[in-house]
């Protein structure tokens, strides 16, 4: 037997060889490898860095590209989000610095062959990580109303804390809160943006603020012997019959008064009234410019005319019109045609002065067209046509009239 064996030994070892080269050319021909991109690119962990050390530089990339050699089988895998990659940059014991560091990629899944990792390395900063309490500056752009000043405002919190690089951090000169005041009249509460400064008022970015608004409350306080008033516009006469008067504004609604005798100003009512506006006959808006008045010793802060506004509008209506005739029209030649109804009832509706003057024998018209129609029986619609502007038809009663055609000299049934 081994005299045998040794004697076959290398035919079964050819053998055994061949048999590993047929089962691995069928198993490569069905799952064949393929080398490609990664279709996503893979974000990078950042590890071991030092908690008392934070990332400065701002180039530093934060995903990487891989190409990937791998049969077909582990591709499916990966695309289809099975096996983990993971790209890992490792920071473990570096200090205060420039340095060069190298990505890691790792894969969940085998046999996969990394052929290439974009970008490889990259250099990265890191710096001490420190922490700064600063007290916010209130910024105040801009005026209050005249006769109006500024109290003592409130800040809460009043001191933020700054968190970042030494560098940055070191950079910074002041928090500031910008607040704008043009033309306040009442107490201000409101919550602001902080702004993080240098020395020559440029932003420093890249550090954190805690918090990163703040709330601010002013008062803003009328001045003795100054008041705002509500102006109330007077009017005399009416507008032309059929018009109404639909809205009266002043611009602006509320004016400032002043008096050196503060008790003048106390006893006076909330507002002020303009000179009289005349509406009489009015068939139009009016704008027009109206003085204050005043008692003596009060003046007028500003402009001494406000703007008036007054709409006026004609009053809508409606006027029912009955038994109005219908016309006939496009008929052909040839043929006669006879209507049931003759005659329709509408109801219209719109300005009443456009109403009012309406005649409706001549500017009121209700027809059916009868184009192209050959003898028969047909319900149509009649169309209403008016010469006045600003009209509506509300309604026509019947909706419908019946139309019997027929040709000139045969007998036609009476509709």
């Amino acid at each position: 037997m081994f005299r045998w064996l040794a004697t076959n030994f290398r035919t079964f070892l050819l053998a055994f060889v061949l048999a590993v080269a047929v089962w691995v050319t069928a198993v490569t021909s069905a799952n064949p490898d393929e080398t490609q991109l990664f279709p996503r690119p893979i974000p990078i962990e950042f590890i071991g860095q030092d908690p008392g050390m934070i990332l400065t530089s701002g180039a530093v990339p934060q995903q990487v590209e891989v190409t990937l050699r791998a049969p077909r089988s582990v591709w499916d895998s990966l695309i289809a989000g099975d096996a983990t990659i993971r790209a890992v940059v490792d920071l473990t014991g570096l200090g205060t610095g420039t340095h060069l560091v190298n990505v890691q990629v790792q894969i969940g899944i085998s046999p996969v062959l990394i052929t290439s990792v974009t970008p490889r390395t990259f250099d990265l900063s890191l710096e001490p990580q420190v922490t700064r309490s600063l007290p916010i500056v209130l910024t105040l752009t801009g005026n209050p109303a005249i006769g109006f000043e500024v109290g003592t405002a409130a800040l809460n919190p009043a001191e933020v804390v700054i968190t970042g690089a030494e560098s940055l951090v070191s950079k910074i000169d002041h928090i500031k809160a910008k607040l704008d005041l043009t033309n306040a009249r009442q107490n201000i509460t409101t919550s602001i943006t902080l702004l993080v400064e240098d020395v020559y008022g440029n932003e420093v970015s890249g550090v954190a603020v805690l918090p990163d608004t703040v709330q601010v409350s002013l008062p803003i306080i009328q001045q003795g012997g100054y008041r705002d008033m509500a102006v109330k516009v007077m009017t005399v006469g009416n507008p032309a019959s059929g018009y109404s008067l639909t809205s009266v504004a002043s611009i602006p609604p509320i004016v400032t008064v002043y008096s050196a005798n503060s008790d003048i100003i106390d006893s006076m009512p909330g507002y002020v009234e303009t000179s009289s506006l005349d509406l009489s006959g009015a068939q139009a808006d009016i704008q027009k410019q109206l003085g204050i008045i005043l008692p003596p010793g009060v003046t007028l802060i500003g402009d001494q005319f406000v703007m008036v506004k007054v709409g006026i509008a004609p009053i809508e209506s409606s006027l029912p019109l009955a038994y109005l005739p219908v016309e006939m029209v496009g008929l052909a030649t040839g043929l006669q045609a006879h209507l049931s109804p003759m005659t329709v009832d509408i109801i219209l509706s719109g300005p009443l002065p456009v109403l009012d003057s309406l005649t409706p024998s001549s500017d009121v018209h209700v027809q059916v067209d009868l184009t192209g129609l050959l003898p028969g029986t047909y319900q149509l619609t009649p169309k209403v046509t008016l010469l006045q502007q600003n009209l509506i038809v509300e309604s026509i009663l019947p909706g419908t009239v019946e139309v019997v055609i027929a040709k000139k000299g045969a007998a036609t049934p009476t509709p």
